[in-house]
């Protein structure tokens, strides 16, 4: 409805006719019904009359030339006209009316059957008043285009909603802005907690190292092998190699490994474990569970550096029986850089825990922007799902995996949802019931059935998946296209290290040549060929 009033006239007009568009169209009827009613009372007492002088003639003629005039103005004040022709047509309204007044103080004694100059000047000024009447509702509309203001109005109209919308674009600007400083200043105050937080352990720690009270000794023994022990200022002996190492060097790399990795090292009960003694350990923690670290032995393998028939820089590791038992995944475009991965690889890989890819396995990593991340793995190494967003903490990152987990079921509380983008590739996404988005696809499919098929895996692996924290780097075990079984050294920013060169033809094999990956290429030497 285009009006708000609520007057009788135009509730009945709404009731009785239909929903007028402005309340000026429910007037405009009544007043031409009026006109009807006065035209026909007006005639009545006319014919009624038994005489010209009667004033019941006199009434009768006033009440019909006051009906003419509603008739004629009803349907007037009905029309959309320009205020200027409607305010004319008021103006002969108002000549009628004075017409019909003059008549009335005319009428009978100054009114006789032939007209005289008075009644001459009365029906004249009521023909004028008809007459602008009619200028204002029918020549002024004829003789004025209403395009020039039709223009105006809606360029009025236009620039307002122009304004309107730069106002709600405005708005939801700095809602956003408010909304990304507020986030900003949250992670930068999760990174400064997570920072000092470190920064007092390793405080603590450097206290502790300052105060200790044991040192290292570096000695060669009876049987010509470099070893070292530590000893404390009682004069006890606390701890020591185990075993010789063929040079002073080699000694060194052990004592600095021991230094580097016994802070925070994980403490195993081994009288908590069932029906487990000290001589069946490895047998009990065979196969998936296999422990992170193996036994450092003296190297039988040597690091061989090289340039390959495209220029690019490479390594290679080589077991003295002559197989390769790694190799660089990449080329690098200088030496130093490929020194600097040898580094890293001969670092990394004696720490690097499993990720165990039975079939699926949760990735949890810090990227190159310092966001923590996870990722869900399939076995033949395809992403199958991410977080979609970076998190300011570990912590948040992994109550973000854990949702995933818990809401990836059918009577859960998020939705996967299906979409095309803009690319024509299938995507899926999962929809918390509180509108955020808990996960997305990492790759794109070539049909809709392919990203529900995607889905159904999710639903089927990411509840039981084994979930990896990244440290500096982690081991995947996987399945190439061959049916093969293949690792990879993965760093936490995602970039991959190493990779085994060659398939193995089980599980078992793979896991064999990662532990003698880890025992030859901390102490590996480098020759380059």
């Amino acid at each position: 409805m285009g009006t708000s009033d609520t007057n009788p006239l135009v509730d009945s007009y709404s009731n009785r006719i239909g929903v007028p568009s402005t309340a000026n169209e429910a007037y405009g009827y009544w007043v031409f019904v009026f006109g009807v009613l006065a035209g026909f009372v007006g005639i009545a007492l006319v014919m009624l009359s038994d005489s010209a002088g009667a004033m019941e003639r006199g009434a009768g003629i006033a009440i019909a030339a006051i009906g003419l005039l509603l008739l004629i103005i009803g349907p007037i004040i009905r029309l959309p006209l320009k205020r200027k022709a409607t305010l004319l047509s008021y103006l002969g309204a108002l000549c009628c009316l004075a017409a019909v007044a003059w008549f009335v103080t005319a009428f009978p004694d100054n009114w006789s059957a032939q007209f005289n100059n008075s009644e001459v000047a009365i029906i004249g000024l009521y023909g004028v008043g008809i007459l602008i009447i009619a200028l204002g509702s029918v020549f002024v509309p004829l003789l004025t285009s209403p395009r020039e203001e039709q223009l105006a109005a809606e360029t009025r109209a236009a620039g307002a909603e122009s304004e309107r919308d730069a106002a709600i674009a405005e708005a939801e600007d700095r809602a956003r802005e408010a909304e990304r400083q507020a986030e900003e200043a949250q992670r930068q105050a999760d990174v400064a907690a997570e920072e000092r937080a470190e920064r007092e352990l390793l405080e603590a720690e450097l206290v502790r190292i300052g105060d200790s009270q044991s040192q290292f000794e570096l000695f060669t023994d009876r049987g010509g092998k470099y070893r070292w022990r530590l000893r404390h200022r009682n004069r006890n002996i606390i701890a020591d190699s185990s075993q010789g190492y063929s040079s002073r060097q080699n000694a060194q790399k052990g004592l600095s490994a021991v230094k580097r990795d016994a802070f925070g090292a994980t403490v195993v009960d081994l009288d908590k474990l069932d029906e487990v003694t000290v001589d069946s350990v490895d047998e009990a923690v065979e196969g998936d569970d296999a422990p992170e670290f193996v036994d450092e032995i003296e190297s039988r393998a040597e690091f061989e550096t090289y340039e390959d028939s495209g220029g690019e820089h490479r390594w290679r590791l080589r077991h003295d029986n002559g197989n390769i038992i790694a190799d660089s995944s990449q080329g690098y475009g200088s030496a130093s850089s490929r020194d600097d991965a040898v580094e890293r690889v001969s670092q990394y890989v004696q720490s690097a825990d499993y990720l165990r890819l039975k079939p699926a396995a949760f990735e949890l990593f810090r990227d190159r922007a310092g966001k923590y991340r996870w990722r869900l793995l399939y076995k033949n190494g395809n992403i199958l799902a991410d977080s979609g967003q970076g998190y300011a903490s570990r912590q948040k990152a992994r109550q973000g995996l854990e949702s995933v987990q818990r809401n990836v079921a059918e009577d859960g509380n998020a939705d996967f949802e299906v979409y095309e983008d803009s690319g024509g590739e299938y995507r899926w996404r999962l929809v918390h019931r509180n509108g955020n988005i808990i996960a997305d696809s990492g790759e794109g499919y070539a049909s809709e059935s392919g990203a529900e098929d995607a889905v159904e895996r999710i639903r089927s692996y990411a509840p039981v998946a084994h979930v990896l924290d990244i440290g500096s780097a982690a081991f995947e075990i996987y399945r190439d296209n061959a049916e093969e079984w293949r690792w990879r050294l993965r760093h936490r920013n995602g970039n991959i290290l190493a990779d085994s060169g060659e398939g193995y033809a089980s599980r078992s094999g793979v896991e064999d040549a990662i532990n003698s990956v880890k025992q030859n290429g901390p102490n590996a030497d480098v020759a380059d060929s």
